[in-house]
């Protein structure tokens, strides 16, 4: 009796395939089998063309196809204010350029139009998944509607006034009439998200640890970034950042912690033995001077460690590719250890340790059956990626997002050919040119001999 093929919507064939779970695989002629949202499997393409019969194909044969990629950490909105404050560190940078030109511009349409602007650029370098964390949340949240990503956007909570909110109390109370207002959108979710230790109190703490545990809600914040973050809490506090949220209650496996570069042996090991993911965000850290982040020895003691991006105002690319160079390279120099983070652990990094860190390891990170189908087809058939011995080394120290073919978030594409399919590259062209222009205007009325 003849067998009966089974239905797809859609089955991709490539040259090779990097599930990333199991770990260290690469598979040859594979295929994704893809039903509605999600993936039915993973499968040899000869195997795959006799058990079934997809409504499309896509055949790829000097692909490479991998899971979406996480950013763990960006403020996408900053887009607008890419390469405006160059060569500062962090706290200049902040209080000298960022802060007064958010006060000046920041606005729900701002945050919508910067969102719009960055997501773009990280759907095109094959990001999937962002952890954003800026103001007007709603604004974020319709923008990564509109490019069709997923986003775990927080909802930022700072002990003073900006043009969003004007206590914590407010902030918090925007922040979650915002999520109750997206709570049932398959792709979008929200995270508290206090800005850091340094402009939150002890009481706004408290009252963000128990909406947590309330909520079951992810915790994203900035810590320990910089060594003058430490030794001003142990002025002011008398302790560390890290023992103080520690005293606060508020470590445990819904806390993501962003930087964490000042790192001593006790703290490490009171990250892990509380689960707490951290985001790496190994280029800022470099352009910004605010140091190295220990990363091998975070990984050797177990913490769920992913990558950032931070803003496009302090890298200045939101870029994954380039998070997984630079974060391999950056500690096999620290470590004085070539065999440091080779390149499937930083696959791992950049997909399904990240999603762990998010708490979105059942649905990404990896190409399993029943998970969704977010996937990045990257192109190695190029001059630059000729030869191929080993295809996550290429996409690892080779390849880069311009490499990036095609993206398809829960079965839908939208990268083909390297191009956005859904939104205009000549609007989102116009919209930087008009903020840019604002902004600049601002820097000319408040520095006039500038240029």
């Amino acid at each position: 009796m003849e067998q009966v093929a089974e239905q797809l919507d859609l089955l991709i064939e490539a040259r090779w395939v990097i599930p990333v779970e199991p770990a260290n695989v690469t598979l040859e002629h594979h295929a994704i089998a893809i039903r509605g949202e999600e993936i039915v499997a993973v499968l040899p393409i000869s195997e795959a063309r006799m058990r079934f019969s997809a409504a499309q194909t896509v055949s790829l044969p000097e692909h490479v196809l991998i899971p979406g990629l996480i950013n763990l950490h960006t403020h996408a909105p900053m887009a607008l204010m890419r390469g405006m404050a160059d060569d500062l560190p962090l706290m200049r940078w902040l209080m000298e350029e960022i802060w007064p030109a958010e006060s000046a511009h920041v606005s729900d349409r701002f945050v919508f139009d910067g969102t719009l602007v960055g997501g773009a650029e990280m759907l095109r370098g094959g990001i999937t998944c962002a952890a954003d964390m800026y103001f007007y949340p709603d604004a974020a949240a319709r923008a990564y509607e509109q490019l069709g990503m997923r986003a775990v956007i927080g909802m930022t909570v700072i002990d003073f006034p900006t043009n969003y909110a004007s206590t914590a109390a407010d902030y918090l109370s925007k922040g979650l009439q915002v999520r109750d207002s997206w709570r049932d959108h398959s792709r979008i979710s929200f995270a508290l998200a206090p800005h850091a230790p340094y402009t939150v109190s002890n009481a706004t703490w408290e009252r963000i640890g128990s909406l947590a545990e309330e909520l079951d809600a992810l915790i994203h914040t900035h810590v320990q970034e910089t060594a003058g973050e430490v030794t001003e809490s142990i002025e002011k506090h008398g302790v560390r950042p890290l023992e103080r949220l520690r005293s606060l209650g508020l470590l445990g496996p819904n806390l993501l912690i962003a930087h964490a570069v000042h790192l001593n042996g006790e703290e490490i090991r009171l990250l892990a033995d509380n689960n707490v993911g951290v985001a790496h965000n190994p280029t800022s850290n470099m352009k910004l001077a605010s140091g190295a982040a220990p990363v091998a020895d975070m990984l050797a003691a177990g913490i769920r460690v992913g990558l950032g991006s931070d803003g496009a105002a302090s890298n200045n690319r939101l870029d994954i590719f380039q998070e997984m160079r630079m974060a391999s390279l950056l500690a096999k120099l620290t470590t004085g250890d070539a065999s440091v983070l080779p390149a499937h652990k930083m696959l791992q990094m950049a997909t399904i340790d990240a999603a762990h860190a998010l708490g979105m390891q059942a649905k990404i990170g990896s190409l399993l059956p029943g998970k969704k189908a977010d996937i990045v087809a990257v192109s190695l058939d190029t001059l630059e990626t000729a030869p191929v011995f080993d295809p996550a080394s290429h996409l690892v120290f080779v390849s880069g997002r311009e490499h990036v073919a095609q993206v398809w978030i829960a079965g839908h594409t939208l990268i083909q050919d390297g191009g956005l399919l859904h939104n205009d590259n000549k609007e989102l062209l116009g919209i930087s040119r008009l903020w840019q222009n604002s902004l600049q205007n601002r820097r000319l009325t408040a520095n006039p001999g500038s240029v």
